[in-house]
């Protein structure tokens, strides 16, 4: 590499530190590139080196062409070859490798460019996957929007005429009948109230299903609770902020089903306790009654467990629904701040789904309240 008059610690020099600085050409390509071809061709200057000593200069041209900036890779290969050749002797040796190193140069600004290109391509390529993929969850979300839309349009068409004739009729028979001082059917007053209590049902039902978004907040699921005349108690404990969106809505329907669930079936004296504990990683949240519901009764799941455990699956949380030891029910529930959503995955249980969601499991010991499912 060095002439024959041998190597002295400028040499070193010259060439230690321009082969040295190519380990930082990610980060400056273009000081790299002029460092090392400074060097190295002060090195054939002075030193007299052979044509050895182009590969870290080819090695430089290569990444600053990879990075964009194949003018000064070329115009450094350029200068390296003018001085190569005048610092060697004019004769037929010298142009030989003056345009083998010409060669070398051109394959550096080749390969460079077509790796830049090839990296520009797979980033690409991955930008469409990805957009791929969120035009598809898009369009998911879209066509379970509009079939829950179809859902809720035959619901309304098909059953809320046939139960407001039925409430109606009920309810002219019982008007007739005490206008006539008659007495009126215990049967009668049970289907006017069953009449009544479908159609809130019904509207309850279609409301969640032209929309997924939680139409308030724990609070003011409380405050409805307390007008309807439950004896309802809300606790909330750490720093409040905002959730994401999937939390929001995930505290939002097991509070609205423990509330639901207690006015149903936990008895008209019953005290119940709302809980929200926000902690730095988790969110607690926790409804409790004591009423009527006993530890030793096995109860029947229904389909409000069903989908709280299912949504809170989704979300990688807890979930621990059933009675109390000392009487009353108690829905708990703890939902990570930070998730990753399990996306088109069924609905499993107990350890089956803890292994699908990384190893946090969905426990429900119990169902709801015993003798009916909610």
């Amino acid at each position: 590499m060095l002439g024959d008059g041998g190597a002295g610690l400028l040499d070193y020099a010259l060439i230690a530190g321009g082969s040295l600085a190519l380990a930082v050409h990610r980060r400056v390509p273009r000081t790299v590139l002029a460092f090392t071809t400074a060097c190295l061709l002060g090195e054939v200057v002075y030193g007299g080196a052979g044509s050895v000593a182009a590969i870290p200069v080819v090695a430089a041209v290569h990444t600053a062409a990879r990075a964009a900036h194949r003018g000064l890779a070329a115009l450094a290969a350029g200068v390296f070859l003018v001085g190569f050749t005048v610092a060697g002797e004019a004769s037929d040796d010298v142009m030989q490798r003056t345009l083998l190193l010409a060669g070398w140069f051109l394959c550096a600004l080749v390969t460079g460019l077509a790796d830049k290109n090839w990296q520009a391509y797979l980033r690409q390529t991955e930008q469409r996957a990805m957009e791929a993929e969120r035009t598809r969850e898009e369009a998911a979300l879209r066509r379970a929007g509009e079939e829950r839309l179809r859902i809720a349009r035959e619901l309304h068409d098909s059953l809320t005429h046939s139960i407001s004739i039925v409430k109606l009729q009920a309810g002219v028979a019982v008007h007739l009948a005490r206008k006539r001082g008659e007495d009126v059917p215990p049967a009668l007053l049970a289907i006017q109230e069953a009449s009544g209590e479908a159609m809130r049902e019904l509207r309850s039902t279609l409301t969640v299903l032209r929309t997924d978004e939680p139409a308030g907040s724990p609070a003011l699921l409380v405050e409805r609770a307390r007008a309807a005349g439950l004896a309802v108690e809300l606790t909330v404990r750490g720093r409040e902020r905002p959730l994401a969106g999937d939390l929001e809505r995930a505290a939002y329907r097991i509070v609205q089903e423990g509330l639901t669930n207690a006015a149903r079936h936990a008895g008209g004296s019953a005290e119940v306790t709302v809980g929200l504990d926000y902690g730095e990683r988790v969110l607690g949240v926790r409804v409790e009654d004591d009423g009527v519901a006993e530890a030793d009764r096995p109860p029947v799941e229904g389909t409000g467990l069903t989908g709280m455990r299912e949504r809170v699956a989704s979300l990688g949380g807890t979930l621990r629904a059933g009675p109390r030891s000392e009487g009353g029910f108690l829905v708990r529930a703890e939902l990570p701040l930070e998730y990753e959503t399990l996306v088109g995955e069924p609905s499993v249980r107990g350890v089956d789904r803890a292994e699908a969601s990384g190893g946090v499991t969905v426990a429900a010991d119990a169902g709801w309240h015993s003798g009916e499912g909610a």
